[in-house]
């Protein structure tokens, strides 16, 4: 089963996918993780095009065989990603790379375009949502800051995923839309397991 979490900047789609792969024994993709470790090879001077990136237990991120999840929490690199994931070449490898970590797998994969173009055929889409403000909050409880500049922050980045021309960020027809604003990681948990039994009772697996 493929299950794809989609969603802006900070409305929870990690903390989900992660504690829902961990209770379902599927395994956990981060592609905005992903993502970051394509800005790291970049900053490196590597080739994208010869650039393996692949995906271990609890979501650890490799980049040609080095463990480098430790190095992908530098705002730095947020920023940067977000600029690459822009670039249509970028998308396209990135697209194969996810596709082929998914291919007969049970996977739990998030990001901003899993149910629209990585995983079109996923058996369950969620679309996470949360207000401005609140993803701010918990931005700045993350990674520290002014509000002000957090809110910036991801203002900017909501606008430049949602607009650009190359796979922008909006919910597939087919997907669930959660508010996560006023609900605890726990309570938005407990929800999805409850879709996961939905669907798989509807699907009879």
């Amino acid at each position: 089963m493929k299950i794809a979490i989609d969603g802006p900047a900070a409305a929870g789609k990690t903390t989900l996918a992660k504690a829902l792969a961990k209770a379902l024994g599927f395994l956990f993709v981060p592609t905005g993780a992903m993502y970051r470790a394509a800005a790291l090879a970049h900053k490196r001077g590597l080739s994208l095009a010869d650039t393996e990136i692949t995906v271990g237990e609890e979501g650890r991120i490799f980049l040609n065989g080095e463990d480098v999840t430790h190095l992908l929490s530098n705002p730095d690199l947020d920023e940067l990603s977000s600029k690459l994931a822009a670039d249509a070449r970028v998308r396209a490898r990135l697209v194969e790379l996810q596709r082929k970590i998914a291919a007969g797998r049970d996977v739990v994969m998030e990001g901003r375009d899993i149910g629209t173009v990585v995983l079109p055929d996923a058996e369950l889409k969620i679309f996470l949502w949360a207000t401005l403000e609140e993803r701010a909050r918990r931005r700045r409880r993350e990674q520290g800051g002014s509000f002000e500049e957090v809110l910036e922050a991801i203002r900017r980045r909501d606008e430049r995923d949602s607009t650009r021309s190359c796979s922008p960020l909006r919910p597939a027809p087919d997907a669930v839309l959660v508010d996560t604003t006023d609900k605890t990681p726990e309570e938005v948990l407990a929800l999805v397991l409850k879709l996961v039994e939905e669907r798989r009772a509807k699907l009879g697996c």
